[in-house]
């Protein structure tokens, strides 16, 4: 079984306090739970550990579904790291593992992991048939020796914390609400490719971005953002949509480095939300989309300052 061959990989040296699931985004709400599971760990001496899957088990379970990530695997242990968790441990999650037992998958985390305590939220279940809920699984515990607490959702302005909520967020523009339930702005990691370089025409020469496939994108429009080239913090406008003064139909990211000059071709850049500018349109010129990509810049300069301060 491939999820054995995987848990194989990790050794802890002392008995854990593990949480479960795909984590997507590392919000308000996942970074609350993680806190406790140290503090419960701690108590305890045991390690703290996050067992997180490779891609979400909706894409095997709901193929025709599209769900579109929050944040790369890649950074999403980053965060988690950052957090303080020492075992983080990433499972490919496929219909074999899917098929696995409840209590067979705990045992495997007894087995490999020494899992000694389980944190959860209240609405987790794992297991074939998601048979693993809360109950379950505290039978389970009092029989195989691991404790299990479930740790209640985190409310923000009255609603429950989720990446589900925070894609919603994201894909109506909502910058501000993203980032008050990440705890953190929205982070896009892609790779400098060639354009048609039509920014440069126009005075303002654009790096232009692109993505791994099923990441979770910004509603069309203009936005003032962050940009960090090579750990540099660069001030930037970014466009993300369909550029209908040109008549394109492919959606595109192009970021403009504010004062920046130089050939960055196949560099890795790293953006941040940081607020919404205004909706992307159609330019009856290119003169009056160049007066309109100037106002921009300036604007997005004066709220980067204002932030800075």
């Amino acid at each position: 079984m491939k999820v054995e061959e995987e848990l194989k990989e990790f050794t802890p040296q002392r008995d854990t306090v593990l949480t479960i699931g795909v984590f997507d985004g590392v919000h308000i709400g996942h970074q609350r739970l993680m806190e406790y599971l140290k503090r419960q760990a701690m108590a305890e001496d045991r390690l703290p550990g996050v067992v997180t899957f490779r891609s979400h088990p909706q894409h095997i379970m709901s193929p025709k579904t599209p769900l579109y990530r929050l944040v790369p695997l890649d950074e999403r242990i980053r965060l988690i790291k950052e957090m303080g968790i020492e075992l983080v441990v990433p499972l490919s999650f496929n219909l074999e593992v899917a098929q696995v037992p409840a209590r067979d998958f705990v045992g495997l985390l007894q087995k490999h992991l020494r899992m000694r305590g389980l944190v959860i939220g209240p609405d987790f279940a794992l297991g074939k048939g998601r048979e693993g809920d809360a109950v379950a699984l505290r039978k389970m515990g009092k029989e195989m020796g691991f404790w299990v607490e479930v740790f209640a959702p985190q409310l923000i302005d009255g609603e429950v914390v989720s990446s589900t909520v925070i894609r919603q967020a994201l894909s109506s523009g909502d910058v501000k609400k993203v980032t008050r339930l990440l705890g953190r702005p929205f982070l896009l990691h892609g790779r400098i490719v060639h354009g048609d370089e039509r920014g440069k025409q126009l005075g303002f020469p654009t790096a232009n971005l692109t993505f791994s496939r099923g990441q979770a994108l910004p509603e069309d429009g203009v936005y003032v953002t962050k940009a960090y080239l090579g750990g540099q913090p660069l001030a930037s406008v970014t466009n993300v949509g369909k550029r209908p003064t040109f008549g394109e139909n492919k959606r595109a990211v192009e970021v403009y480095l504010i004062g920046f000059n130089g050939e960055i071709y196949g560099e890795d850049l790293r953006i941040e939300l940081v607020d919404r500018l205004r909706d992307e349109k159609r330019f009856s010129s290119q003169e009056e989309l160049k007066a309109q990509i100037a106002q921009d810049v300036e604007r997005a300069t004066s709220m980067l300052k204002q932030v800075a301060r």
